[in-house]
């Protein structure tokens, strides 16, 4: 039985609260919400390490991100699912920055049109809250349902995406 890597995380503030970030030394694995239970996924115990070269780039990108000056992030990630659930996670990830998509769309695109729940319950055990953008998928009334990291959070990382403007370059 292949042995457990330890985990790493590091607590930063951020204007949704502290969250904690996690990673191995392939990649960040999880980013959980301050009071969020952590059993959700399913992850061993990490062991904080305020210096992890991995953790120091997700806290500075995610500065970035709620200051305004990032859209995108190219932090390794190191996906702990099952292979749908990553597929799942991975078609997330195409859905661009200040776009929002329901559960219904994002099934479709995956191939999975009937299987609207199933994608549904994919993202709830999604461990990368805010880079792996479960955020931007929305109900098909267009209102905000789940989220771990409680639907207040889910509405203002969307007004700060749709708020955002790109500088003109001219």
């Amino acid at each position: 039985m292949e042995e457990q890597k330890q985990l790493m995380y590091k607590d930063i503030p951020s204007p949704v609260g502290l969250i904690r970030v996690i990673a191995s030394d392939q990649g960040l694995v999880a980013i959980i919400w301050e009071g969020e239970n952590y059993n959700r996924t399913k992850l061993p115990e990490p062991v904080k390490d305020e210096n992890h070269p991995i953790l120091l780039e997700t806290e500075k990108q995610l500065n970035e991100y709620f200051e305004n000056k990032r859209t995108v992030f190219d932090i390794p990630l190191d996906f702990k699912g099952t292979e749908f659930q990553v597929r799942v996670w991975k078609a997330l990830l195409k859905i661009p920055y200040g776009v929002t998509k329901t559960y219904g769309e994002l099934a479709k695109i995956l191939g999975y049109i009937k299987a609207v729940r199933a994608v549904g319950g994919a993202l709830n055990k999604n461990p990368i809250s805010i880079i792996v953008p479960c955020h931007r998928v929305i109900g098909a009334s267009g209102k905000l349902v789940g989220f771990a990291g409680g639907l207040k959070n889910k509405s203002i990382l969307l007004d700060l995406e749709q708020g955002f403007t790109m500088p003109s370059l001219f």
